[in-house]
């Protein structure tokens, strides 16, 4: 595995917690760098860190904050 992605590895707890779940990806990203592209894309699926994620959770979060509004008038 490159010493870059071993680092970039090391300091996003996220990564390397789906790591230690998923083994697999071990021989995946020691057998080519070009694998930790698709490893992220992985990680990003499972904990829903995508863009639309996030932007699917602000709007039910603007969705609470009308919904209570409307409460309490």
């Amino acid at each position: 595995m490159d010493l870059i992605i071993q680092q970039q590895l090391e300091k996003d707890i996220k990564m390397a917690e789906y790591l230690k779940l998923n083994s697999e990806w071990y021989k995946a990203l020691n057998r080519d760098s070009d694998n930790y592209k698709v490893f992220v894309k992985a990680m990003k699926d499972k904990y829903h860190i995508k863009v639309s994620d996030k932007i699917s959770s602000a709007i039910d979060n603007i969705d609470l904050i009308n919904s209570v509004i409307e409460t309490f008038k």
